[in-house]
Formats: C-alpha cells, sequence, structure tokens
C-alpha cells in the first residue's frame, strides 16, 4: 500500500473531543502546511511523541483550536509517520478538519486501513491485527479479556511453537534426504512418529478453543425454555431489565423465538426466549414450538424452567427427554406460590429457585450463569482460535500432520512425510500471516471501521 491516508478516528457525532488521524510519507508536510503552532516547533521540526498546541487554518480561514501529536516511523502503530490532530468534538468541525488535510497527496482511508499498514510493515501478525477489531467489539469484559490476549500475541506465540516443530523435522528430513554420503544418522522413525502424534494431540487442543472462545467473543447463546405458562417470559423480562417479551396468562401467547443480548457479571448473554414447548395443533404455535427445540441443540446454555406451584405433568416428562441437561441451568420458578413440584431429577449442570414475577433470588441464578460460563471458559492468556479463517487453517495443517502420520505408518518414503509437513507447515504461515494473499488480507480488514 501507498501514499498517504487520513480519516476521522472517533465516532461521527456530538462529543468532547475528536481525533483526526493521518499515515504515510506525506504526513508531517501535509500537516505543516495547515498547522500553525501558538508557539513552539512546526511539525516537520517536531520529535517522535510529542504534541504542540495550535489551530488549523483552510485558505486563512481558523478551523479550530488542536493539539497536534507527532509520530515518526517505524515507532507508530503503523510503522509509517503518523500524524493525529484531537480537536473539539462534533461532526461537521471533524470533518471540516479531515477535508482541509486531504490533498493530491493525502486520501481518505479505507476501512482498517491503518491496521493493515501495521500488518504490511511488520508491527502485528495477521492474528494481533484481527485481534484489534475484536477489542473493538468487545460487549464484555470476559470478551475485551479475550481481545486483549489475541491483540499481545498469544495465539501467535502458540502456532509460532507448533511451526517450529513442525519446522525442526523438516529440517531434519532434509538433511538426511540432502546429504546421503555423509555421516548422519537415520532418521529414527519411531521417534518421528512420536513427534508427529505430540504435534496432532497440541493442535487438537488449540483446535477445541474455537467453541469456547466464540462464547468470550460473541456471547453465550442462551435459551430460555419450558411449557407454556411456567414464567419464561417473565424470566425474560426480568434479565433484560425492561418488558420485551408479553406476558399474559394465557398458554402459547409467546410463538415465535424473542432475542436480547444482556450482560451477567463480565459474561454477555444472547438470551432467547422460545415459544412453550407442548404439543399443539395450532399450525403457528406449531411452528414456534419446532423453533424451539432447534434452539435447544444449538444454545451454549439453557435455562429450563419449571413451575413450582404445578405439580410434574407429562408436559414437563417430555420436556426433560429433549434437554440437553449437561448445558441445562434448572430454574424452578414461582416460589411466591405454594410449592407442588415434587424434586426434579439430577444431571443439570446447576439448580436455582427463584420467583421471576419478585425477583426474588435472581443474585443466585447470576451466580449459577456464571459458574456454568467459567467453567467452560479458555485461558485466552494461552492463545485460542479466534475466527473461522483462523480455524479453517490450523484444521488444514493438522489434517496435513494426519497425511504425514498415515504416510508413515504405511512405510511409505520420507519423501512422502515432507511434502505433507511443507503443506502444514504452509497453512500455518498463512494462519500467522506471514504467507498470505492479498484476498485474504482483503477479506480480514474489510469488517474494519474507518479510521482504525
Amino acid at each position: 500500500m501507498t501514499g498517504t491516508i487520513a480519516a476521522i478516528a472517533t465516532p461521527l457525532g456530538t462529543g468532547g473531543m475528536a481525533v483526526i488521524r493521518m499515515s504515510g510519507p506525506a504526513a508531517i508536510a501535509r500537516a505543516g502546511q495547515v498547522f500553525v503552532p501558538i508557539r513552539g516547533k512546526r511539525p516537520e521540526d517536531m520529535d517522535g511523541y510529542t504534541c504542540a498546541y495550535g489551530h488549523i487554518l483552510e485558505d486563512g480561514t481558523r478551523l479550530d483550536d488542536v493539539v497536534l501529536t507527532v509520530f515518526r516511523a517505524p515507532h507508530s502503530y503503523t510503522g509509517e509517520d503518523v500524524v493525529e490532530v484531537s480537536c473539539h468534538g462534533g461532526r461537521y468541525v471533524s470533518e471540516q478538519i479531515l477535508r482541509a488535510l486531504l490533498c493530491d497527496e493525502v486520501r481518505l482511508a479505507e476501512a482498517g486501513e491503518f491496521t493493515k499498514r501495521a500488518f504490511l510493515n511488520g508491527k502485528l501478525s495477521l492474528t494481533q491485527a484481527e485481534a484489534v477489531a475484536d477489542v473493538i467489539g468487545a460487549a464484555g469484559e470476559n470478551a475485551l479479556r479475550a481481545a486483549r490476549a489475541l491483540r499481545e500475541g498469544a495465539t501467535y506465540r502458540r502456532i509460532s511453537a507448533l511451526g517450529q516443530r513442525l519446522l525442526e523435522m523438516l529440517s531434519d528430513l532434509a538433511v538426511w534426504a540432502d546429504y546421503p554420503d555423509e555421516d548422519i544418522p537415520d532418521v529414527d522413525g519411531g521417534a518421528l512418529e512420536r513427534r508427529l502424534a505430540a504435534l496432532q494431540q497440541d493442535m487438537q487442543s488449540l483446535l477445541a478453543t474455537y467453541d469456547r472462545g466464540r462464547i468470550l467473543r460473541e456471547g453465550m447463546h442462551t435459551v430460555i425454555a419450558g411449557k407454556p405458562n411456567v414464567g419464561k417470559s417473565t424470566l425474560f423480562n426480568a434479565l433484560a431489565g425492561f418488558e420485551r417479551s408479553i406476558v399474559t396468562d394465557i398458554a402459547g401467547t409467546t410463538r415465535d423465538v424473542v432475542e436480547e443480548q444482556i450482560r451477567i457479571g463480565g459474561m454477555t448473554l444472547r438470551l432467547s426466549d422460545t415459544a412453550g414447548v407442548r404439543e399443539t395443533d395450532g399450525t403457528v404455535e406449531r411452528i414456534g414450538v419446532e423453533r424451539s427445540l432447534r434452539s435447544l441443540e444449538e444454545a451454549d446454555l439453557v435455562l429450563a424452567v419449571f413451575d413450582m406451584s404445578r405439580p410434574f405433568d407429562a408436559e414437563d416428562a417430555a420436556l426433560l427427554e429433549r434437554l440437553p441437561r449437561e448445558r441445562c441451568i434448572c430454574v424452578c420458578n414461582k416460589t411466591d406460590l405454594d410449592r407442588q413440584l415434587a424434586q426434579l431429577p439430577e444431571g443439570f449442570a446447576d439448580t436455582v429457585a427463584i420467583s421471576a414475577k419478585t425477583e426474588d433470588n435472581m443474585a443466585a441464578l447470576a451466580d449459577a450463569v456464571t459458574r456454568f460460563a467459567a467453567a467452560r471458559a479458555v485461558n485466552a492468556e494461552d492463545g485460542m482460535i479466534a475466527n473461522e479463517r483462523q480455524r479453517d487453517c490450523l484444521r488444514e495443517a493438522a489434517a496435513a500432520v494426519a497425511e504425514a502420520q498415515d504416510a508413515l505408518a504405511m512405510g511409505l518414503a520420507y519423501d512422502a512425510v515432507t511434502v505433507s509437513l511443507d503443506a502444514a507447515a504452509d497453512a500455518l504461515l498463512r494462519l500467522t500471516g506471514e504467507r498470505v494473499t492479498d484476498r485474504v488480507v482483503d477479506t480480514v480488514f474489510a469488517r474494519f471501521c474507518v479510521g482504525k
């Protein structure tokens, strides 16, 4: 990528301040053409990591009082000369300053172009660059903690360690193949087999972090399920903090899945209120029940609601057969009424008694959800697979290592093993961005905002 780019780096709208960022070979010179310091040095004479107070001029008109900060290459976010202009917040004034910076040598930045330049200039690995978008989009403390760990290179370090082990095996095979007449020990097939097995195990262990890492990044898909009139919608509204679902005494009021995003502690829940699960002749309600059952299969967590004021019946029994109990918290609702429900079968991840109507003991439910999430959390500081692109690359690498294992088990020549290991190494290099196509890079940065 060439040229100098500029963009507003803060959200458009009224605020205390806005930041306009400029990066590239002409950044400092262009800043010197429009910035007049109150005192001190002009931008071209400033050292890196220094600021100056002054104002921006366009055709002799003073646009705003600003603070201008200079970052000199290579010690900047992008690795290029960077200038940041901090002005008063407001859409109009920030856009006016941006227009003053744009010229023949400075163009408007594309989405994610600053971070793309950081990657292309070796300031970030591709996995670290992807984590920048996760930091921006983090919806809760756990998601932010995971994104920070990725941003600091946890995944890159773990992938690099796997790649180094591959390269060591490839080096041993290459030396043995290229110098057959030298006094070099033969490759130990048994030792190579054990090294490949250990590598495959570690790759599968890293692959297993994807689903748990997805919960940290995107939130836990949580479904509220139960037969009609057990208080699912009341619970949904209590968790959401406002009346999102319609609550009536008429069975079957909820016909479709109602969704809302909430936070409990540091965990984000993508909460779904579903239609009551029961046998029904109503066409619309039956469709709602079918969707509810599909939601149970896809959910990370199910809040299975039972009415403590009613005896256990056939509909409760039918629901129990459908529930993935290891992913369920049993919610015994309506503690404000006389209890008639006998003890429920065991096997749930947790059981909590509440009153959704009076919101009694809701803190205990929040604690149960937190425990459930903590038991299934991945340690982001150890590195994890953060998105589909990374998972696909690692799957390809693991498949290639499996091919090498098969070739070794079948007694094929070491050349066949080498070909498979070369493919595995290539997949890992594409994962970290050390060997990647322009198309992949464009796809990664397409989801970024302009100015980042």
